[in-house]
């Protein structure tokens, strides 16, 4: 039943009572309180956007994570992040498009896109300083490790080592020219450290990736500072360039081949379609030549007639020398 006595609401029904205390009642003239999201879209609000990174590690070591950060992260800030069996510290030095253009060629995202690895959080500054007392302890452990590989007559080089943030694994880094039987090594240095080991057997290549240093360009390497990932080089990239085949002159800091010979590999190959390949027998205006020399960047070739002369000339008036004498030989 309704209680419609004369109250100053013209005999209507009686206003609902606010049981908030006076101080958070609303006031005239306030505002009306902002309509729940959930009221207006039929869900419930969600968390911050995901984000994809790219987080370095020590020794040029790189890998994509997911974040579910608020704010976002950005470059140049330490978080802490899912590691094997545990956590580890990096430093962002990608995200947004830059991430994920470098992420394409990788193949450990899950279905929406993203990493399966986690960034857990951002990193206080103690994080970081514990980080920086674990590298200066990685130097005296190479040293310890380099002496008991010494003491077990192992041929093997000793690398790096480095430790896991959270210290729950020591990686030590070695190269060998062959498989080591490292077994005994392993229950040494776990006896010692008190923690799980890995020993990780790497190329040359990679170590010189891991060390950084100089190349004979009087750059840093560019296996530690651009390269995503070692491509194999080999001899008949500088064959294709009419590069020294002198190891010594084509050879990089690792004692491998040069890691640039790749880089402008596909022009020379493509510029070579244009020319006749090198011992080809062409018939032109002075008879029967083969070719014995290209210059890519100035369009000539140089032949040898049946005499044993040399002549050069533009590869245009070689097509139309050969051409002439394919229309002569037709006709005749």
């Amino acid at each position: 039943m309704i209680d419609r006595r004369n109250d100053g609401n013209g005999g209507g029904p009686l206003p609902p009572v606010d049981s908030r205390p006076p101080a958070e009642r609303p006031r005239p003239g306030d505002p009306p309180p902002p309509t729940p999201i959930a009221a207006t879209h039929g869900v419930i609000a969600k968390g911050p956007a995901p984000q994809l990174l790219e987080i370095l590690f020590k020794g040029k070591r790189r890998d994509f994570f997911a974040a579910h950060l608020s704010p976002s992260l950005r470059e140049r800030e330490y978080v802490v992040v899912e590691a094997d069996r545990g956590q580890d510290l990096g430093i962002v030095t990608a995200t947004g498009t830059l991430a994920k253009r470098k992420c394409e060629a990788c193949d450990g995202c899950s279905s929406n896109g993203l990493p399966g690895k986690r960034v857990l959080r951002r990193a206080a500054p103690v994080d970081v300083e514990r980080l920086l007392n674990l590298r200066e302890e990685e130097d005296d452990i190479r040293k310890t490790v380099r002496g008991m590989v010494k003491e077990q007559g192992l041929k093997m080089k000793v690398s790096d080592a480095e430790w896991q943030w959270d210290r729950n694994k020591l990686i030590v880094y070695f190269t060998a020219d062959k498989r080591v039987d490292f077994r005994a090594l392993v229950r040494s240095l776990a006896k010692r450290y008190r923690t799980r080991i890995e020993l990780k057997q790497i190329g040359v290549r990679d170590e010189a990736k891991r060390l950084d240093g100089v190349g004979r360009c009087g750059r840093e390497l560019c296996s530690s500072n651009w390269l995503p990932e070692l491509k194999p080089v080999t001899l008949q990239l500088a064959k294709d360039q009419n590069l020294s085949l002198n190891p010594s002159q084509i050879s990089g800091a690792c004692g491998r081949l040069m890691c640039s010979l790749r880089y402008e590999h596909d022009f020379y190959v493509q510029q070579r379609k244009r020319f006749p390949k090198e011992g080809r027998q062409v018939r032109t205006s002075q008879g029967q030549e083969t070719v014995v020399g290209i210059n890519l960047f100035a369009n000539r070739v140089t032949l040898r007639g049946s005499s044993g002369d040399l002549r050069t000339l533009e590869l245009e008036e070689l097509k139309r020398e050969t051409a002439e004498a394919r229309r002569g030989a037709r006709d005749n």
